[in-house]
């Protein structure tokens, strides 16, 4: 809240290489929630994964990563 009139925050989404990559589904939503609570609060901030989602990667942990970040990301 202190710098989202002034600044944009891009990235942070998750993180790709130990997290999305390993974790469970529930795991995965569990950190984007955590992630846009972060971040999101007075604005500037994008939804976005700083870095390639990689092939080793679960299909339903990529579902999981787009489903939280609709669900919370969203700004009133």
């Amino acid at each position: 809240a202190r710098f989202g009139e002034r600044l944009a925050f891009w990235g942070g989404a998750i993180d790709a290489q130990h997290v999305l990559s390993t974790a469970s589904p529930e795991t995965v939503r569990e950190h984007v929630r955590r992630s846009v609570e972060t971040w999101k609060p007075g604005g500037g901030y994008v939804f976005n994964n700083v870095h390639n989602i990689q092939a080793e990667v679960p299909p339903e942990n990529v579902v999981a990563l787009f489903d939280a970040a609709y669900e919370y990301g969203f700004y009133e």
